[in-house]
């Protein structure tokens, strides 16, 4: 009721042929839909993707002692005694912007209970700066630190889901918990951080909720490891500046390589070429969605030509009306205009909604994240608008060129 006469008047021409005005949205629709849909799963995934390779720190290289066979093993032990703490001191001396390292060892457990239940908890033994270097928080208590670490201090820190478990009254802190045959006293709690995934890109994101943490040269000292185990299971090193990454990495190979003899006994991880890596395909997938939205577009637009033109046939004696009662050809063009306008936005409008439930609904069914980005958004629904009449202008100038005189005599 608040639109201009003339607006008014564009409204009322696309609602008498109503079945032809809606077939013609559908192409827009779907076309903007699909865009929608596609820039929110993607901006989900993104998000997603950015949040799992933070918790394996994108300042971080990660080195892995491999898994090998009994008879591999000894072979590569006559040249390698390892992946150790020592490998990842030398490496903070040597690699450039290198600032602070983290190691971390996992106990063979068999066993994790206290007075009040029991737990599937994994348990490692840890340097000081791996919580921070694993962006992991603790939510009571405190962290262990390097005190801990030299006095072999018989403590511990539970992830969120191995304190519910081992003391589902909340009140862990100063409580004894037993690992295998050691007793420990929990000195902290963490924050819970729900990732979701358990690996990206292939690699292991360590389930810390349900973990135990304790110093690791009490790790070393108090419980029992198996001949010729890698002294450590992985190590991360922080660098300074994330653009040195690469070249970090060369180096600390090299280091590796020369303190192990060759020996092909570690690998190496790199998160900030994983998340460029899960980058590059949502790319080549959000180019692929996108491009098949733009031809839904385009179908719309060629849509949009047809009813246009369908209705200057139509209309040949109403147009050849105005034009004998003094309308010039600019305002016959601006009257075919606004209608592709109605039609546009509300095609954009329409197809804004459709989009964000169809989203929702991918995440429902395949358990993706949703997240979205206005200006995408936003540019989505300009293009429809600016496509629609694209393919309008031809119609409207057609319509403005005819004759008013066989126009009024066209029957």
């Amino acid at each position: 009721m608040m639109l201009s006469p003339a607006w008014r008047e564009a409204v009322e021409a696309l609602a008498r042929r109503k079945l032809r005005t809606l077939l013609t949205l559908l192409g827009m629709i779907f076309g903007v839909a699909a865009i929608v849909a596609m820039q929110g799963v993607g901006e989900g995934s993104r998000r997603e993707a950015l949040k799992l390779v933070e918790s394996l720190g994108l300042h971080n290289l990660i080195v892995e002692a491999k898994p090998q066979d009994q008879d591999s093993l000894k072979e590569i032990r006559a040249r390698s005694l390892g992946l150790s703490e020592a490998d990842a001191r030398a490496a903070l001396l040597v690699v450039p912007g290198a600032e602070r390292y983290a190691a971390e060892k996992r106990v063979h457990r068999w066993a994790v209970f206290s007075d009040d239940g029991q737990s599937t908890a994994e348990v490692s033994g840890i340097t000081p700066d791996y919580f921070r270097l694993a962006a992991l928080r603790v939510a009571r208590g405190r962290a262990l630190d390097a005190h801990d670490n030299d006095s072999l201090a018989a403590v511990a820190v539970l992830g969120a889901q191995a304190a519910h478990d081992l003391f589902p009254d909340g009140k862990a802190l100063g409580r004894l918990v037993k690992v295998n045959q050691v007793w420990l006293r929990v000195v902290g709690v963490l924050a819970d951080r729900d990732l979701g995934q358990d690996k990206f890109e292939g690699v292991s994101l360590g389930a810390d909720a349900n973990r135990v943490f304790v110093p690791l040269q009490s790790a070393h000292a108090r419980f029992r490891f198996q001949p010729m185990e890698d002294p450590v299971d992985r190590f991360l090193l922080q660098l300074k500046d994330p653009d040195t990454l690469a070249a970090g990495a060369r180096v600390l190979t090299q280091v590796l390589d020369q303190r192990h003899a060759g020996a092909a006994d570690y690998r190496m991880i790199v998160p900030q070429q994983l998340y460029r890596q899960n980058q590059k395909t949502q790319r080549i997938f959000s180019i692929v969605m996108g491009s098949i939205a733009g031809v839904s577009l385009l179908v719309g637009g060629i849509g949009i030509m047809n009813i246009m033109l369908a209705n200057v046939l139509e209309r040949r004696r109403e147009i050849g009306l105005l034009r004998a009662i003094g309308a010039r050809r600019g305002d016959i063009v601006k009257r075919f205009l606004r209608e592709a306008v109605v039609i546009c936005t509300s095609g954009a409008v329409i197809g804004l909604v459709f989009g964000a439930l169809l989203a929702y609904a991918i995440a429902v069914f395949a358990g993706w994240k949703v997240a979205w980005q206005p200006v995408g958004v936003l540019a989505s629904a300009v293009a429809c608008v600016l496509i629609g009449l694209a393919f309008s202008i031809y119609p409207a100038r057609q319509a403005a060129a005819l004759d008013p005189i066989a126009a009024i005599r066209d029957e």
